[in-house]
C-alpha cells in the first residue's frame, strides 16, 4: 500500500494545513488507538511528548481526543526531547509513544512521530496499516471504555536522571565550561540540567521558547550562534541541539563545527579500540562523506550505508546487531543507550572522550579529511515531479558519466519537506560545482 501521510519521519507539514490539522490529528490518534487496541482489552496507555511550537497545544489536544475515544489512556509529558519519548514509552510500559515535533524545521511546521512499545519508531508496515485505518470507518470505544488523560510531572526528570547514567563517572565535568544551544526547543530545560548536575559550568543558549522561535537562527542548523558564545565565554565545548534534541553538532573551543560524520568517526574508533563496537561496523546513510568510509576502512571497520532517515539506520542496526550509527546531519544512534538519535547523550559521549583522553575538543573534532561535498536544495510545489522529466534525467545521466571513478552523485526528494536534494562529492572543486549547479538548473527549469 502506498503511503500518503507518513514520510521518512512520521507525518509532517505546515501547522493548520493538511495534514497538520486538528481534524487529521484527531483521526490519526483514533486510528493509532484502534491499531494498538485490536485485542479489545482496556488499560492500554500512550505517552505523548512535544517540542515548544505553538501548534503543539492544538495537536496534543486533538491526538488525546482521538486516542481516548478508542479507549487509550493518555499520559502527557509536556516538552521533552524525542529520545525521552522513546525511553519513557518503554520505561512506563506504554503501548505507543507519540512525539509532536517537526524537528529542525521552522516554527510554522509541525509533525507527529510514533514509537512502538519497545521504544523504537514504528516500521513502514505499521505506519501503512495506521494510515489505512485513518481512511476507513474508525470504531469508537463503548462509553464505559473511553480512555482517561493526565499530565505526568516527572517525565523530564526521569529522562534527566537516565541521561546522567550514560556518562562514565559523576561530577567528572568539573572544570569544563560548556555552551549548550537548545534551539529554543524540547531540551531547553533537560540539557542544561544534565550538564550542570554532572559538574560542568554551563552557558545555556536559546533556552527561552515562546512558541515561535524554535530553530530560529539557533540550534544544530545554525551553529554560528553557539560558536559566538563559545568564543565569547572561552568555553571548552559547544553542544548544538535541534528543536527536538535528536540531532547534535559539536563545536570546539574555537567555534569549529564537527558534524555527525566526524562525531561517528570518533565514537567508532574509540568503541572499536575498547571492544565495544558490535559487528565491526558503523551504520550511516548514503549522505555520509566518502572520507568517513576511508577512515573506517583504514581501521579494518565497515561502513554500512542505508537510505536517508534515522529510522532506516536503526532498522539496519537492529537487523545486523550493530550498536552505533547515524547521519551526517547529526542524528547519532547508540542503541546501548537509546532507541533513536539522542543529541544530548551523544554530546556526553564526546565530553567523555575529552575527559578520558585529556585532549581539547579541537584535537578531537576532525577525525578525517572530508572529500569535497556540495548539497543544494530546490523547493517544488505539491504535484510537481521534476525528477521524472526526460531533460532532468538526461542531465543527471551525463553528470554521472562525467564523475565516474572521480566521485558520486545523490539526488532525492526530502522525506520531510517539499525539496529536491542534489548532492555530489568530488576531489575536483570546479567539477563538483559544475555538476551540482547543472543538475539544479535543470530541476529549476522544470519547476
Amino acid at each position: 500500500m502506498s503511503r500518503k501521510l507518513f514520510g521518512t519521519d512520521g507525518v509532517r507539514g505546515r501547522a493548520n494545513s493538511y495534514p497538520m490539522t486538528a481534524e487529521l490529528a484527531l483521526r490519526l490518534g483514533a486510528a493509532a488507538g484502534r491499531y494498538f487496541r485490536r485485542d479489545g482489552r482496556n488499560g492500554h496507555r500512550v505517552v505523548i511528548g512535544k517540542d515548544t511550537r505553538l501548534s503543539g497545544y492544538m495537536l496534543e489536544n486533538a491526538l488525546t481526543a482521538g486516542l481516548t475515544s478508542t479507549g487509550m489512556n493518555v499520559l502527557l509529558l509536556g516538552p521533552v526531547p524525542t529520545p525521552a519519548v522513546g525511553f519513557l514509552t518503554r520505561s512506563m510500559r506504554a503501548d505507543i509513544g507519540i512525539m509532536i515535533s517537526a524537528s529542525h524545521n521552522p516554527a510554522a511546521d509541525n509533525g507527529i512521530k510514533f514509537f512502538g512499545p519497545d521504544g523504537f519508531k514504528l516500521s513502514d508496515e505499521a505506519e501503512a496499516e495506521i494510515e489505512a485505518i485513518v481512511g476507513a470507518e474508525i470504531e469508537p470505544a463503548q462509553p464505559q471504555n473511553i480512555g482517561r488523560a493526565k499530565r505526568i510531572e516527572d517525565g523530564r526528570g526521569r529522562y534527566v536522571e537516565y541521561a546522567k547514567t550514560t556518562f562514565p563517572g559523576r561530577g567528572q565535568l568539573s572544570g569544563l565550561k560548556v555552551v549548550v544551544d537548545c534551539a529554543n526547543g524540547a531540551a531547553y530545560r533537560a540539557a542544561p540540567e544534565v550538564l550542570w548536575e554532572l559538574g560542568a559550568d554551563v552557558i545555556p543558549v536559546a533556552v527561552a521558547p515562546n512558541g515561535f522561535n524554535i530553530n530560529d537562527r539557533c540550534g544544530s542548523t545554525h551553529p554560528e550562534t553557539a560558536a559566538e558564545a563559545v568564543v565569547a565565554h572561552g568555553a571548552d565545548l559547544g553542544i548544538c541541539l535541534d528543536g527536538d534534541a535528536d540531532r547534535v553538532m559539536i563545536l570546539d573551543e574555537t567555534g569549529r563545527v564537527a558534524d555527525g560524520d566526524q562525531i561517528m568517526a570518533l565514537l567508532a574508533a574509540r568503541w572499536a579500540e575498547a571492544g565495544r563496537l558490535r559487528g565491526g561496523a558503523l551504520v550511516a546513510t548514503v549522505m555520509s562523506n566518502l572520507g568517513l568510509e576511508r577512515f573506517l576502512d583504514a581501521r579494518g571497520l565497515r561502513l554500512e550505508r542505508t537510505a536517508v532517515g534515522d529510522r532506516y539506520v536503526v532498522e539496519r542496526m537492529r537487523e545486523g546487531g550493530f550498536n552505533l550509527g547515524g547521519e551526517q546531519s547529526g542524528h547519532i544512534v547508540m542503541t546501548d543507550y537509546a532507541t533513536t538519535g539522542d543529541g544530548l547523550i551523544a554530546g556526553l559521549q564526546f565530553l567523555a572522550a575529552m575527559v578520558e583522553t585529556g585532549q581539547r575538543a579541537s584535537e578531537l573534532v576532525t577525525q578525517f579529511e572530508t572529500v569535497p561535498q556540495m548539497l543544494k536544495n530546490v523547493r517544488y510545489q505539491q504535484g510537481q515531479e521534476p525528477l521524472s522529466s526526460d531533460n532532468v534525467r538526461k542531465v543527471i545521466s551525463l553528470s554521472e558519466q562525467r564523475l565516474a571513478g572521480k566521485g558520486r552523485i545523490l539526488i532525492r526528494k526530502s522525506g520531510t519537506e517539499p525539496l529536491i536534494r542534489v548532492m555530489a562529492e568530488c576531489e575536483d572543486d570546479a567539477m563538483l560545482r559544475e555538476t551540482v549547479d547543472g543538475i539544479v538548473a535543470a530541476v529549476e527549469a522544470e519547476i
